[in-house]
C-alpha cells in the first residue's frame, strides 16, 4: 500500500482529531495551538485512497524556526503500519523534533523509536486524593459572571476568576483557564505572600 501526508487544515481532520482526543482520555497540553493562526501545520496520513490518521507540526510561537511534531494518530485499523506513516510524515514536514506527552502511547513508541537526545521538560500528576480541609472562616467569591464561563467554555477560550477573603481580607486569587481540549481545564491560583506559610499544629511547650 502506498503512503502519503499531505498537508491540510486541522478542521479537515476533525473526526481524527475527536478520535485521538477519546482515545488519550486526558488532557491534551498543546490541543489550543490548533486554534492559534499559522501556529500549525496538519497533515493528513493515507495509505492508497483511504485515510489512516493525522499528524500535526507547531511552526508557530515558541517553535518558529523549529517545525515540532506533537501529534500523531493512526486509527486502529492501521497500526501495523503505523512506522512507515510516521516515516513519511517526517519527509512530507521535514521536522526533525519532536515534543510529545508520556502518556500518548504511540508517539510515545516513535520518540524512543527515532529520537535521540531525549529530555524531560516536565512532569504531570495526576490528582488522586480529595482533601477535606477546614475553610477556617475563608469565604470564596466568585468574580466571573456564570454567562462569563459558559462563553469560555464553549470557545474553549479564556476562563474563570475566583477571590479567598479572610477576615474582609482578599488572601487569594485562582480561576480555571478552558484552553485544552474538553473537558479538562487549567487550574491556577496566586496567594498572597503574608499568607503563604505552614501552620503547626500546637504541641505544648517543650
Amino acid at each position: 500500500m502506498r503512503a502519503t501526508a499531505a498537508s491540510t487544515s486541522a478542521d479537515a481532520v476533525l473526526p481524527l482529531r475527536i478520535r485521538y482526543r477519546q482515545e488519550m482520555t486526558c488532557q491534551i497540553v498543546h490541543d489550543s495551538i490548533h486554534r492559534r493562526a499559522g501556529w500549525t501545520t496538519t497533515y493528513e496520513l493515507r495509505l492508497d485512497d483511504a485515510s489512516a490518521g493525522f499528524g500535526s507540526v507547531a511552526v508557530g510561537g515558541p517553535w518558529t524556526g523549529k517545525p515540532t511534531i506533537f501529534e500523531f494518530y493512526v486509527l486502529p485499523a492501521h497500526r501495523c503500519r503505523a512506522f512507515h506513516l510516521f516515516e513519511v510524515l517526517l519527509d512530507a514536514s521535514g521536522a526533525r523534533l519532536m515534543e510529545i506527552q508520556s502518556n500518548d502511547a504511540l508517539l510515545s513508541v516513535m520518540l524512543h523509536s527515532y529520537a535521540r537526545d531525549v529530555a524531560s521538560e516536565k512532569i504531570v500528576f495526576h490528582d488522586g486524593a480529595t482533601t477535606s480541609l477546614a475553610p477556617s472562616g475563608a469565604i470564596l467569591q466568585q468574580v466571573t459572571s456564570d454567562e462569563e464561563t459558559r462563553v469560555a467554555i464553549a470557545q474553549r477560550q479564556g476562563g474563570t476568576e475566583w477571590r479567598l477573603q479572610l477576615g474582609g481580607e482578599p488572601v487569594a486569587t485562582g480561576g480555571i483557564l478552558f484552553h485544552y481540549n474538553e473537558p479538562y481545564g487549567d487550574i491556577y491560583m496566586e496567594v498572597a505572600e503574608p499568607f503563604r506559610r505552614c501552620r503547626r499544629p500546637a504541641h505544648g511547650d517543650r
